[in-house]
């Protein structure tokens, strides 16, 4: 089975954006961790190596067992007043925190 993750044009434009500002971030890499107020939470760094855990989305990371857990999701960018952001629509999310930050699956 194909892991499948969607990313928008403004996550694209912004992830390329971020890299080319600064040659010594490589690759974009999105994890999901344990913790938050539901449970685990989206966790965004960037990097300049891939481990053997890694899957390769272009100039994306994520490692297997994060993948799993945000397999069918899309993956945006959000200017809003408060901030910018990077956002995850995940499927498999069966709960939020009020500030958006933490799921429970």
């Amino acid at each position: 089975m194909t892991k499948k993750i969607e990313f928008t044009n403004r996550a694209k434009k912004q992830i390329e954006k971020i890299i080319n500002e600064d040659h010594l971030k490589k690759f974009f890499r999105i994890s999901v961790k344990g913790g938050g107020c539901s449970g685990f939470k989206y966790h965004f760094t960037f990097d300049k190596e891939t481990s053997k855990e890694d899957i390769v989305f272009g100039k994306v990371v994520i490692d297997k067992t994060s993948l799993d857990i945000i397999t069918g999701s899309i993956i945006d960018f959000k200017e809003e007043m408060i901030g910018e952001s990077f956002v995850i629509k995940n499927p498999k999310a069966s709960a939020s925190c009020g500030c958006g930050l933490s799921f429970s699956v």
